[in-house]
Protein backbone atom coordinates (compact mmCIF):
# COMPACT_ATOMS: atom_id res chain seq x y z
CA UNK A 1 0.00 0.00 0.00
CA UNK A 2 3.10 2.59 0.64
CA UNK A 3 4.60 1.71 -2.26
CA UNK A 4 1.12 2.32 -4.58
CA UNK A 5 0.82 5.93 -2.33
CA UNK A 6 4.61 7.02 -3.07
CA UNK A 7 3.79 6.05 -7.10
CA UNK A 8 0.68 6.27 -8.20
CA UNK A 9 -0.22 9.68 -7.38
CA UNK A 10 -3.74 10.85 -5.07
CA UNK A 11 -5.86 9.35 -7.14
CA UNK A 12 -5.88 6.45 -9.14
CA UNK A 13 -8.02 5.00 -11.58
CA UNK A 14 -8.25 1.05 -11.27
CA UNK A 15 -6.86 0.33 -14.55
CA UNK A 16 -3.67 2.71 -13.07
CA UNK A 17 -3.39 0.65 -10.21
CA UNK A 18 -3.74 -2.75 -11.85
CA UNK A 19 -1.01 -1.31 -14.70
CA UNK A 20 1.63 -0.69 -12.04
CA UNK A 21 0.93 -3.61 -10.35
CA UNK A 22 1.57 -5.60 -13.34
CA UNK A 23 4.62 -4.04 -14.62
CA UNK A 24 6.22 -4.59 -11.08
CA UNK A 25 6.04 -8.04 -11.13
CA UNK A 26 2.62 -8.74 -9.58
CA UNK A 27 1.09 -12.26 -10.15
CA UNK A 28 -2.64 -11.89 -12.17
CA UNK A 29 -4.56 -13.55 -9.62
CA UNK A 30 -3.49 -10.45 -6.68
CA UNK A 31 -3.85 -7.67 -9.29
CA UNK A 32 -7.42 -6.95 -8.52
CA UNK A 33 -7.14 -7.91 -5.01
CA UNK A 34 -4.56 -5.50 -4.13
CA UNK A 35 -6.29 -2.83 -6.53
CA UNK A 36 -9.75 -3.11 -5.18
CA UNK A 37 -8.19 -2.82 -1.44
CA UNK A 38 -5.69 0.23 -2.39
CA UNK A 39 -9.12 1.66 -4.07
CA UNK A 40 -11.14 1.09 -0.39
CA UNK A 41 -8.09 2.55 1.45
CA UNK A 42 -9.40 6.02 -0.93
CA UNK A 43 -12.39 5.89 0.21
CA UNK A 44 -13.91 3.74 -3.24
CA UNK A 45 -16.51 1.21 -2.52
CA UNK A 46 -14.97 -2.63 -4.04
CA UNK A 47 -17.13 -4.60 -6.40
CA UNK A 48 -19.16 -6.65 -4.16
CA UNK A 49 -19.47 -4.44 -1.05
CA UNK A 50 -22.95 -4.00 0.28
CA UNK A 51 -24.64 -1.31 2.78
CA UNK A 52 -25.50 -3.99 5.26
CA UNK A 53 -24.03 -7.26 5.35
CA UNK A 54 -20.27 -6.76 4.35
CA UNK A 55 -19.14 -8.20 0.67
CA UNK A 56 -20.74 -10.77 -0.98
CA UNK A 57 -19.69 -13.03 -4.20
CA UNK A 58 -21.71 -15.08 -6.45
CA UNK A 59 -21.09 -17.74 -8.93
CA UNK A 60 -22.88 -19.26 -11.54
CA UNK A 61 -21.90 -22.04 -14.19
CA UNK A 62 -24.77 -23.90 -16.45
CA UNK A 63 -24.16 -27.90 -17.40
CA UNK A 64 -25.67 -30.39 -19.55
CA UNK A 65 -27.12 -31.91 -16.57
CA UNK A 66 -30.65 -32.42 -15.68
CA UNK A 67 -31.95 -30.16 -12.06
CA UNK A 68 -32.78 -33.41 -10.46
CA UNK A 69 -29.72 -34.89 -11.42
CA UNK A 70 -27.81 -32.02 -10.37
CA UNK A 71 -30.00 -31.72 -6.84
CA UNK A 72 -29.09 -35.70 -6.04
CA UNK A 73 -25.15 -34.97 -6.47
CA UNK A 74 -24.94 -31.83 -4.89
CA UNK A 75 -26.96 -33.36 -1.23
CA UNK A 76 -24.98 -36.60 -2.00
CA UNK A 77 -21.90 -37.83 0.10
CA UNK A 78 -19.33 -37.16 -2.78
CA UNK A 79 -21.25 -33.66 -3.80
CA UNK A 80 -21.36 -32.27 0.45
CA UNK A 81 -17.72 -33.01 0.58
CA UNK A 82 -17.12 -30.74 -2.80
CA UNK A 83 -18.53 -28.02 -0.70
CA UNK A 84 -18.37 -28.46 2.92
CA UNK A 85 -15.54 -30.80 3.43
CA UNK A 86 -15.13 -34.38 4.97
CA UNK A 87 -18.62 -34.22 6.96
CA UNK A 88 -21.01 -36.83 9.12
CA UNK A 89 -24.60 -37.35 7.09
CA UNK A 90 -27.08 -34.71 8.13
CA UNK A 91 -30.85 -34.55 7.56
CA UNK A 92 -31.43 -32.07 4.55
CA UNK A 93 -33.73 -30.26 6.82
CA UNK A 94 -34.13 -26.43 8.41
CA UNK A 95 -31.78 -26.62 11.70
CA UNK A 96 -29.38 -29.07 10.44
CA UNK A 97 -26.19 -28.64 11.56
CA UNK A 98 -22.97 -29.64 10.42
CA UNK A 99 -19.11 -29.76 10.71
CA UNK A 100 -16.93 -31.07 8.90
CA UNK A 101 -13.36 -32.48 9.73
CA UNK A 102 -11.74 -29.28 8.48
CA UNK A 103 -13.90 -27.15 10.15
CA UNK A 104 -16.33 -25.85 8.15
CA UNK A 105 -19.41 -25.54 10.03
CA UNK A 106 -23.19 -24.31 9.00
CA UNK A 107 -27.00 -24.88 10.24
CA UNK A 108 -29.73 -24.73 7.06
CA UNK A 109 -32.17 -22.07 7.23
CA UNK A 110 -33.83 -23.19 3.87
CA UNK A 111 -34.14 -26.79 2.53
CA UNK A 112 -36.25 -26.54 -0.61
CA UNK A 113 -35.84 -29.72 -2.59
CA UNK A 114 -33.91 -29.62 -6.40
CA UNK A 115 -34.15 -25.71 -5.79
CA UNK A 116 -32.85 -24.31 -3.05
CA UNK A 117 -30.66 -24.46 0.26
CA UNK A 118 -29.50 -21.79 2.52
CA UNK A 119 -27.36 -21.71 5.83
CA UNK A 120 -24.88 -20.31 7.65
CA UNK A 121 -21.28 -20.99 6.38
CA UNK A 122 -18.24 -20.50 8.36
CA UNK A 123 -14.69 -21.41 7.96
CA UNK A 124 -12.85 -22.56 11.22
CA UNK A 125 -10.57 -19.30 11.09
CA UNK A 126 -13.45 -17.02 10.85
CA UNK A 127 -14.95 -14.83 13.94
CA UNK A 128 -18.69 -14.85 12.56
CA UNK A 129 -20.32 -17.19 9.98
CA UNK A 130 -21.35 -15.91 6.27
CA UNK A 131 -24.76 -16.82 4.48
CA UNK A 132 -24.82 -19.00 1.55
CA UNK A 133 -26.98 -19.84 -0.87
CA UNK A 134 -27.26 -22.67 -3.55
CA UNK A 135 -29.83 -22.60 -5.97
CA UNK A 136 -30.50 -25.14 -8.74
CA UNK A 137 -31.90 -23.30 -11.60
CA UNK A 138 -33.20 -25.33 -14.99
CA UNK A 139 -32.71 -23.75 -18.53
CA UNK A 140 -34.97 -24.18 -21.11
CA UNK A 141 -32.95 -26.80 -22.90
CA UNK A 142 -33.08 -28.89 -20.34
CA UNK A 143 -29.56 -27.93 -18.28
CA UNK A 144 -29.35 -26.60 -14.86
CA UNK A 145 -27.21 -23.44 -13.38
CA UNK A 146 -25.57 -24.09 -10.07
CA UNK A 147 -25.50 -20.53 -8.51
CA UNK A 148 -23.67 -20.06 -5.26
CA UNK A 149 -24.24 -16.92 -3.09
CA UNK A 150 -22.16 -16.19 -0.20
CA UNK A 151 -22.84 -12.56 1.73
CA UNK A 152 -21.56 -11.56 4.74
CA UNK A 153 -17.92 -11.69 4.07
CA UNK A 154 -15.73 -9.64 6.09
CA UNK A 155 -13.32 -7.56 3.53
CA UNK A 156 -12.49 -7.68 0.17
CA UNK A 157 -9.56 -10.20 0.03
CA UNK A 158 -11.99 -12.45 1.52
CA UNK A 159 -14.52 -12.00 -1.20
CA UNK A 160 -11.82 -12.60 -3.61
CA UNK A 161 -10.42 -15.70 -1.51
CA UNK A 162 -14.16 -17.37 -1.45
CA UNK A 163 -14.85 -16.09 -5.37
CA UNK A 164 -11.84 -18.82 -6.33
CA UNK A 165 -13.07 -20.94 -3.60
CA UNK A 166 -16.54 -21.17 -5.26
CA UNK A 167 -15.81 -21.58 -8.68
CA UNK A 168 -13.02 -24.53 -8.10
CA UNK A 169 -15.96 -26.04 -6.42
CA UNK A 170 -18.59 -25.60 -8.81
CA UNK A 171 -16.35 -26.27 -11.39
CA UNK A 172 -15.50 -29.73 -9.77
CA UNK A 173 -19.30 -30.26 -9.13
CA UNK A 174 -20.33 -30.03 -12.55
CA UNK A 175 -17.34 -32.26 -13.92
CA UNK A 176 -18.01 -35.16 -11.45
CA UNK A 177 -21.60 -34.86 -11.65
CA UNK A 178 -21.38 -35.33 -15.92
CA UNK A 179 -19.07 -38.00 -14.74
CA UNK A 180 -21.78 -39.72 -12.97
CA UNK A 181 -24.25 -39.79 -15.54
CA UNK A 182 -22.38 -41.05 -18.18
Amino acid sequence: MKLLEENCGPAPTYDQLAEYLQERGVGPEWVPIIADMYGERLGRKPVGQTMDVGFNVGIRRTAAIPKEEAWHHLVSPSGLKLWIGDVEPFPLQVGSVFQSKDGVSGKLGVVKPYEKLRMSWRRREWDNPSTLQITLLATKTGKTTFAFHQEKLEDVYMRYVMKRHWEKVVDRLIETAVRQIR
